[in-house]
């Protein structure tokens, strides 16, 4: 039999039942994750306009990638947040007329270069993320302090295994 998109074929309704993804569990999770991702995203628009009022909301998690790890190379970057070659230097290209990164030459390879964040990238971005996470602290104060490590144990693991 066919599967004629409508899910009653091979990889379709059948197939979702017997791998269990119709569970009550794996329902709530696609629907909250739904939420939360919506919110996420309109969030990070926010915070981009909060490190500057220019800037991409697509750009502020290399900004926050950068601030963590330090010094990168473009193809590094484009391969954390999932984007091509073009897509990347297109927003370095923005953060550096912003004045938010500069490149260095990369002492390890002479033709390569790093990119990191300036001082006032630095300042921006510190700013901003400890205001955000004023916020949670403030949303989540009615949470014990050991819901809100297992939250986030839990969702280290779930982007764990979204890498795969």
């Amino acid at each position: 039999m066919q599967d004629n998109g409508n899910g009653d074929g091979p990889g379709g309704e059948s197939a979702l039942a017997a791998s269990g993804v119709d569970q009550p569990a794996f329902l709530a999770l696609e629907r909250e994750l739904t939420v939360l991702l919506r919110r996420a995203r309109a969030n990070q628009g926010e915070m981009a306009r909060e490190v500057h009022p220019d800037l991409e909301s697509s750009a502020y998690g290399l900004l926050v990638r950068l601030d963590e790890c330090g010094s990168q190379r473009a193809t590094e970057l484009a391969g954390y947040i999932g984007v091509g070659k073009a897509t990347m230097s297109r927003q370095l290209r923005a953060l550096e007329e912003l004045g938010l990164v500069a490149r260095e030459p990369d002492p390890a390879d002479g033709r390569a270069w790093l990119v990191a964040l300036t001082q006032e990238g630095q300042d921006r971005v510190r700013r901003v993320r400890e205001a955000r996470r004023a916020r949670y602290a403030g949303r989540l104060a009615d949470w014990d302090t050991h819901e809100v490590t297992e939250l986030a144990r839990l969702l280290h693991q779930l982007n764990r295994g979204m890498e795969k």
